[in-house]
């Protein structure tokens, strides 16, 4: 019998979030560790983005003297009155005039200030004043800003730069801020490896760490990544054991399921009490949330989405306890899904988005929703949240979006979907490099597919190259057809080589098309809506090839990378794609034909500002020799405006 299968016992319940993170906060209370962290007292040049942990009165009053706020001179106001253009006054320099700068005190007695310009002096050591002044003009008087005693900041309040200056100005060097939480994290596995380490087939690379210690910083901790622990259960219970001794919290990440490796609870009920196992979110299902020796110990799904959105709702929420601050919420905006979503029932489930103004609307655009695709975290714009007792959402349905980024960078980017092509990613680039509040997010979902999202009023623009089987002609004829009463401009992108991507060497010895019925092959096809589904189709049938004859027609990817990708790890033997994908990962390539990549572009927005910059760039040669370096592409059209009518 193996260790796992003598300790394993199944956990995981089914909580909703909100029950379970009040379950286990009331948990904590019990054991008295939710108050805030004592103080510490700090330098105010090392206080920025701290809390305070008491009250900030002012220990002197600012300014602490009447001050002239105006270079000029000092004068009793009575001294002045009547003075007017026609009937000057005269005042003797040192006894009813001072000379004073911005900042100097007001001698005693004086209580106005006239600036410099408004008076002449006669060079006989008298002032002429045309004209009365009242009193405390130009004047700032003691406290103005503030007086002693007075509250400056309130106890729970983040540090920002103004703030110190404030603490500054009311006599104070130094602050009492809350002492930073401890977060100990513990990577946990047999195949984790460090990033920068050769890799071999079961190695993952241990980056998860580096995230939640991200987290914590942000959030006003400070994090202990340990070196991972291998899927031993009395190793790992002794690096619990002595994270506990020197941290608030500690995170425990992977392992935290029910399967045979999976030591996450059996330590924790081991050691001190499970109080939740499983809570109903989607990604981030199996966490764990114990308390060992009256402090938390979270274990946090081993999935890179999993873990970060589980840690957040799990963690955050003690953190902020700690420092006396309330959780910030993300700001919202109200928008539209693009796509129809199916979601199980029975957990809130966290899509990932895309979000862009098209026109009036804002449109949400869904991200791959696996728990490892970390990719749809870095490119998301925002969350929606699916609540469990739904279904999904259907494609046009109204949706709330929680921002991960902020309005006007939502509103400076351009949307772009249908077909995929590696041009979009240096286009991206380039775009933002030269643009920084500008970006451009695309999706994968064919070139009919964009065309559909086109027609809809949910991109800006759309990638295509569908060929026509009767005239041979690329996308126009779908353009009339499908986008009938929508004014588009359509613009070249490229001619790129389309072939079969396969392994370095081409061991199958392949030549061409006809070899992918020869039955010893595992093919890997593109999406039904892709252009590239649409190419293969068409000269199977002029060749007079079955589908059905072709292992693997069935399987398919999204991108010509996924299709090359597929070729590398030997899922498949064979694929049709671009030679730029190919040569990304090192694969040989047979080019079979050469196709038009256009951008379909409603004419509202071709003329529009938002374009403008990326559409010039496409005429210069530089941009171009960029492209043309990726392999397989030629660039002499590119920007080229072909009639649709």
């Amino acid at each position: 019998m193996t260790e796992g299968s003598r300790h394993r016992r199944v956990y995981l319940e089914d909580q909703p979030y909100e029950a379970a993170l009040q379950k286990y906060l009331a948990a904590l209370e019990v054991q008295g560790n939710l108050q805030p962290l004592p103080g510490e007292e700090l330098p105010l040049e090392h206080a920025l983005g701290r809390v305070t942990a008491q009250p900030v009165w002012a220990k002197v009053s600012s300014p602490h003297y009447h001050a002239s706020a105006m270079d000029g001179v000092a004068v009793r106001a009575e001294d002045t009155q009547g003075a007017t253009e026609t009937s000057p006054r005269y005042l003797t320099v040192g006894e009813q005039a001072h000379w004073v700068d911005t900042g100097s005190p007001i001698p005693p007695g004086f209580n106005s200030v006239i600036m410099v310009e408004h008076v002449q002096d006669m060079g006989d050591g008298r002032l002429e004043i045309l004209a009365a002044v009242p009193p405390w003009q130009h004047v700032r008087l003691m406290g103005e800003d503030m007086v002693a005693t007075e509250l400056v900041l309130p106890e729970g309040h983040r540090l920002r730069p103004v703030d110190l200056g404030a603490i500054a100005a009311s006599g104070h060097a130094s602050v009492m801020v809350r002492r930073r939480p401890r977060v100990a994290i513990i990577p946990t596995g047999d195949e984790l490896v460090a990033p920068g380490q050769d890799l071999k087939p079961g190695n993952i690379i241990e980056f998860n760490s580096l995230m939640l210690a991200g987290l914590v910083e942000e959030w006003g901790g400070t994090a202990t990544s340990l070196a991972p622990v291998p899927d031993n259960r009395t190793r790992l219970e002794a690096v619990v054991k002595e994270a506990l001794a020197g941290h608030d919290m500690v995170v425990i990440n992977a392992g935290s399921s029910a399967g045979s490796k999976d030591y996450t609870a059996p330590v924790m009920a081991a050691l001190g009490e499970v109080v939740v196992h499983g809570i109903a979110i989607r990604p981030g299902h199996p966490v764990v949330l114990g308390i060992v020796s009256g402090k938390p110990v979270l274990g946090i799904p081993g999935y890179p989405v999993s873990a970060v959105l589980s840690f957040e709702l799990t963690a955050r929420p003690i953190l902020c306890r700690w420092l006396g601050i309330a959780p910030e919420e993300r700001p919202t905006m109200q928008g539209v899904i693009t796509r129809k979503v199916l979601s199980p029932m029975g957990e809130d489930e966290f899509l990932r988005v895309r979000v862009g103004k098209v026109g009036d609307a804002f449109v949400a655009t869904p991200l791959p929703r696996g728990a490892g695709v970390i990719t749809s975290l870095v490119r998301a714009d925002g969350l929606v949240v699916i609540p469990r007792f739904s279904e999904g959402l259907q494609a046009g349905s109204p949706v709330s979006i929680q921002l991960l980024r902020s309005k006007q960078e939502i509103e400076n980017t351009i949307v772009c979907t249908g077909s995929h092509d590696l041009i979009l990613d240096v286009l991206s680039n380039e775009l933002h490099k030269r643009y920084p509040h500008m970006s451009l997010a695309s999706s994968n979902v064919g070139s009919l597919g964009g065309l559909m999202a086109v027609k809809r009023g949910e991109a800006h623009m759309a990638g295509s190259h569908l060929l026509d089987e009767q005239t041979g002609e690329y996308n126009v004829s779908y353009l009339k057809r499908l986008l009938p009463e929508t004014k588009v401009v359509l613009v070249t992108l490229t001619h790129r080589l389309q072939g079969l991507i396969v392994a370095r060497g081409n061991p199958k010895r392949l030549t061409g098309l006809g070899d992918l019925a020869r039955g010893d092959l595992q093919f890997i096809n593109r999406q039904r809506e892709a252009g590239t589904r649409v190419l293969l189709d068409y000269h199977l049938k002029l060749q007079g090839i079955s589908s059905e004859a072709i292992r693997g027609y069935d399987r398919v990817e999204y991108t010509h990378l996924a299709v090359a990708a597929s070729v590398a790890s030997g899922a498949a033997d064979v694929g049709l794609g671009i030679l730029a994908a190919a040569r990304a990962l090192a694969l040989d390539f047979v080019p079979l034909f050469t196709e038009r990549y256009d951008l379909v572009i409603p004419e509202l927005f071709y003329k529009g500002p938002l374009l403008k910059p990326m559409l010039d760039f496409l005429h210069e040669a530089g941009f171009r020799a960029q492209v043309e370096a990726l392999g397989g592409y030629e660039t002499g059209e590119m920007g080229r405006v072909i009639p649709v009518t």
